[in-house]
């Protein structure tokens, strides 16, 4: 193996000192996850000092949507990411979304995050193996995201405006080590790789969840 491509997360960060956060931000992990993540992240460094391998650790931000051909889409049960919640939900397998802490320092009090869809994310590997294999000397560490995020209450509110119905709200007082917003600074990507977003739009990451989530259904 002389090329490698490491799933990292925005977890790496903790709870971040300034938003939006690049790449050089402090990296304080505040649970086993994001402690995982950047070990890992140490050890292929590591690594590549001594071998002939190199490397891109690509820090995802949070990844929703689905093959807007239908293909293939998260299918986890008990899942806990936001957009897939929602769109149970709006589907009738859920009767209602919790909504955690509404008193965050942001516009509408509920938390803020960047979404990205899963296809630009799939894009970003194969233009990020692309460079690795071109410049096999050098390794890149680079942020997964648009550069710019939603609140909760914005979130459930495209799926609202995308159904034609409104999800049951829950307010719950917020979780533990949830920042109030984590937004990509995704400069060095954009001038590192050929990589531009094409799917940046909510409402459209919110179809393509919700259309994934329909197939689930017919399925059972």
């Amino acid at each position: 193996m002389k090329h490698f491509i490491f799933s990292s997360t925005a977890a790496t960060y903790g709870i971040p000192e300034k938003v939006p956060v690049s790449e050089d931000s402090p990296k304080v992990p505040i649970n086993p996850y994001g402690m995982s993540k950047l070990m890992t992240e140490f050890m292929l460094r590591d690594v590549a000092a001594a071998h002939p391998i190199n490397y891109c650790a690509l820090r995802y931000f949070n990844v929703a949507g689905a093959d807007p051909q239908g293909r293939s889409g998260q299918s986890t049960a008990g899942a806990t990411h936001l957009i897939k919640i929602a769109a149970e939900a709006a589907t009738g397998k859920r009767a209602a979304v919790s909504v955690f802490g509404t008193d965050f320092a942001t516009e509408d009090g509920t938390g803020v995050r960047d979404y990205i869809h899963v296809s630009d994310l799939a894009a970003a590997h194969v233009d990020a193996l692309d460079l690795l294999i071109a410049r096999p000397e050098e390794s890149h560490t680079m942020n997964c995201g648009y550069g710019r995020g939603f609140s909760v209450l914005q979130v459930l509110d495209a799926v609202d405006r995308v159904t034609n119905r409104k999800i049951d709200r829950r307010l719950e007082g917020r979780r533990a080590g949830d920042p109030d917003a984590l937004v990509a600074d995704n400069s060095k990507i954009l001038s590192t790789l050929p990589w531009r977003p094409k799917h940046d739009d909510l409402e459209g990451i919110v179809k393509d969840a919700l259309a994934w989530e329909r197939k689930l259904g017919e399925r059972s």
